[in-house]
């Protein structure tokens, strides 16, 4: 979590993570701009450089040779990465409207999503077509698109829609991998037939003649059959039209072409040219708006047209990062000429290639070594992320404010009271929270719906109430996506006791800043905090909210319990012959410690925040429907801390398999790096109570037990005979990860009460 001194002052909004954003990110890290903010707003967290993608295709590369960690940039960034999809623009608030969040404020935007494709004209092309655009999410359906191949017995007819250098360059690698799986699984490579259909009367209508006349000999070389002036109209499960009235028979169609800007765009009231792509400026700027920017494929320079190029995109993100910085700072912004000629270098799918440049064309092996060479060497740039500058202090007139953010910018960065002078606002709390709505229980008599000193809620005839409290600060970007960890987090006792949760009351710590900027944090947090309760029916009924140097947030939650505690789960009360089993996987503490050194892939957090955010409340009832002994949830004591907290007050041994214990990616990985949360070493002290450990200190999983969670899993004992059916139903209401991981024995004569198994 970033925690600059000074307060956020402007917030640059970056929509989606084309190449061009990908230079952006990178050009902050090396030279972050003092109270300036930027977020990143991407559904995926990997994306993919179009210049490989061919490569890995035909499987020259693996996925991560390709993809570029969007996580990880952002985190060298100093920048927010919330992952989620952008679905408007409301340019009168200056909000992004996003699809499973509230609206994220800027005051920059630039927009680098890329083209989508624009199959609805052509009739059933939605249906049966596999399109290629967006690319980041090409390689799910092309994993698809191989399985099908791989199983469809005989002939297998591939038809790809597209006769530019991305089709083509597309139809050969497929071409090349198709054919190698074929061979590996005993079967003819002739089973395949591909066709390649272009609206033109050439291939590779934007390349010279050499280029053009290279490919149609190393198209006619491998059988694949071009059909010319074939415009497509009308797709159906096994066969193209084309406009002159001509079929093509085909058992999977490719779709390359047809691409423009993404519908939602049309509501933006940005000018926009007749493909639906944004009119820019040569500074990149909008026509329409100079507070929102564009670039790559999305964008359309209307006094330099250019071709939908990766080589532009990647062009464009140095003078958009230069034009974003002087923006925010009110200085005028430089011009950006694209060149008129470029070079392009295009795979035949057998790591070969030919060179194109203008009237210049060169085809052979060593082309694809450049080639290869030129994009590792790209790539490079985003894995290998260099050490960052040391951020300058800066006064608020390093960016450009207006004169009531100038005065709230100065009260920000002076000297803050305490007390209760370190409240934040009325004023910003109620614009906050009036957007909020939590659940309505009729047992809460006094609360957020009728605010007052305190809130009175009614314990009914027959309950007792259970209370606990937990608090922790930030530890990832996301404000929407800490505050439903954080809650589900709090939530966790209450449901491994076995209650029901009724009211909770929450703790904030917000940095210090301008209002709108707080008052943004607030919003986005508690939104994500109040859906989560809201899904347990746990009324929010009210709250301190301060000032601090780091963002944080706790609840207090009441939870009910039948008066006769028969329905209470206690960590006591384990009995021999239970079985222990475990809900989620381990390994939260060790994968954001790597998050924090830029060490983890995005997907690993991307999984572990799945998990910290799947609620413990149906689980805790499933364990109870098949008679948990004892329960607890896995917390900062780790496995360990919380297994010896059971036995003890159980008076019983216990077996631990490490093998059986279930991880979350990458854990194992990071462990074995050396990387551990900073409170692993307080949980090492309990390794006193293992027996058996010297045998296995060196498994890979012997670290997870020490590993501090957040919002972990549960850890229940069930008896003997009821273990299956309760995995099967755990594993039913989404728990995959549930697993026996061990078993309670009859307490021996060894102080140790935990026995470590390596099987």
């Amino acid at each position: 979590m970033q925690t600059p001194d000074q307060p956020v002052l402007k917030d640059i909004v970056l929509v989606g993570g084309g190449h061009s954003h990908v230079g952006v990110l990178r050009h902050f890290g090396m030279q972050p701009l003092p109270g300036v903010r930027l977020t990143l707003i991407c559904r995926d967290t990997h994306t993919p450089y179009s210049g490989m993608l061919p490569g890995c295709i035909a499987e020259h590369y693996g996925y991560d040779d390709v993809h570029i960690d969007l996580s990880r940039l952002a985190q060298f960034a100093g920048a927010r990465f919330l992952r989620d999809e952008a679905v408007g623009v409301d340019r009168l608030a200056s909000t992004v409207l996003c699809r499973d969040r509230p609206p994220v404020r800027y005051d920059q935007l630039s927009i680098n999503i890329g083209s989508t494709p624009q199959m609805s004209a052509v009739t059933g092309a939605e249906e049966h077509a596999v399109p290629v655009k967006p690319i980041n999410r090409f390689d799910r359906r092309w994993d698809l698109l191989l399985d099908r191949v791989r199983n469809h017995a005989g002939t297998t007819r591939i038809a790809v829609v597209g006769g530019g250098a991305g089709g083509v360059e597309l139809t050969l690698s497929m071409q090349y991998r198709l054919r190698n799986e074929l061979r590996a699984a005993g079967r003819d490579p002739e089973e395949l037939s591909f066709h390649l259909l272009t609206s033109g009367a050439d291939i590779l209508q934007t390349h010279g003649t050499r280029v053009r006349h290279a490919f149609e000999r190393v198209l006619a070389a491998r059988g694949v059959v071009v059909h010319r002036c074939a415009e497509v109209n009308e797709v159906s499960a096994a066969r193209l039209r084309t406009a002159a009235g001509e079929t093509v028979d085909a058992d999977e169609i490719v779709w390359v072409t047809h691409a423009g800007g993404a519908p939602w765009l049309r509501e933006s009231g940005l000018a926009l040219d007749a493909h639906g792509f944004i009119q820019v400026l040569d500074t990149l700027q909008t026509v329409t708006d100079p507070k929102v920017f564009a670039a790559g494929d999305i964008a359309s320079m209307v006094n330099f047209p250019i071709e939908k190029a990766g080589v532009f995109a990647v062009r464009q993100g140095r003078p958009l990062a230069e034009n974003l910085r002087r923006a925010v700072q009110g200085r005028s912004l430089k011009p950006y000429r694209p060149q008129r000629r470029w070079l392009a270098l295009i795979s035949t799918g057998n790591r070969y290639a030919v060179a194109s440049r203008g009237v210049i064309g060169v085809q052979a092996a060593w082309v694809w070594r450049w080639k290869d060479w030129i994009d590792r060497r790209f790539m490079a740039r985003f894995s290998d992320l260099p050490a960052m500058q040391a951020e300058a202090p800066a006064a608020p007139s390093s960016v450009k404010l207006d004169p009531e953010e100038a005065a709230q910018a100065v009260s920000a960065i002076a000297m803050r009271c305490g007390g209760c002078g370190a409240k934040v606002g009325a004023t910003v709390l109620s614009r906050a929270l009036g957007g909020l709505h939590p659940v309505e229980r009729n047992d809460v008599l006094i609360g957020l719906h009728s605010p007052d000193d305190a809130a009175v809620v009614r314990v009914p005839p027959g309950k007792a109430m259970v209370h606990t409290v937990d608090f922790f600060r930030a530890f990832i970007d996301d404000p929407y996506l800490f505050g439903k960890v954080a809650a589900n987090h709090a939530l966790g006792d209450i449901f491994a006791m076995g209650a029901e949760a009724q009211s909770a009351t929450a703790i904030v710590t917000v940095p210090t800043g301008l209002e709108s900027k707080v008052e943004d944090v607030l919003l986005q947090m508690m939104t994500g905090a109040v859906e989560m309760l809201n899904d347990a029916n746990c009324a929010l009924v009210g709250g301190h909210t301060g000032e601090g140097r780091e963002l944080a947030l706790g609840f207090a939650v009441n939870g009910l319990v039948d008066e006769d505690m028969a329905s209470v789960m206690r960590k006591g009360g384990m009995r021999a012959g239970d079985v222990l089993i475990l809900t989620k996987p381990l390994g939260t503490g060790t994968l954001f410690a790597a998050h924090a050194r830029l060490r983890a892939r995005g997907r690993w957090i991307d999984a572990a925040l799945e998990s910290m955010c799947q609620s413990n409340r149906l689980g805790a009832q499933c364990v109870r429907e098949h008679g948990a002994t004892a329960c607890t949830d896995l917390t900062g004591f780790g496995l360990l801390g919380h297994l010896v907290e059971m036995t003890r007050p159980s008076a019983v041994d216990a077996e631990l398999y490490l093998s059986a214990l279930p991880v979350l990616d990458g854990a194992e990985e990071t462990c074995a790096a050396g990387i551990l949360s900073s409170l692993q070493p307080a949980n090492v002290r309990l390794r006193r109570a293992l027996r058996n450990q010297e045998e296995a200190v060196d498994h890979p999983r012997y670290p997870l037990i020490f590993d501090p969670q957040t919002a972990g899993g549960l850890l229940a004992s069930i008896p003997g005979e009821r273990v299956e059916a309760c995995l099967h139903a755990l594993r039913g209401l989404g728990y995959r990860h549930a697993v026996a991981i061990g078993r309670v024995l009859g307490q021996g004569e060894a102080i140790e009460p935990v026995i470590l198994k390596l099987r």
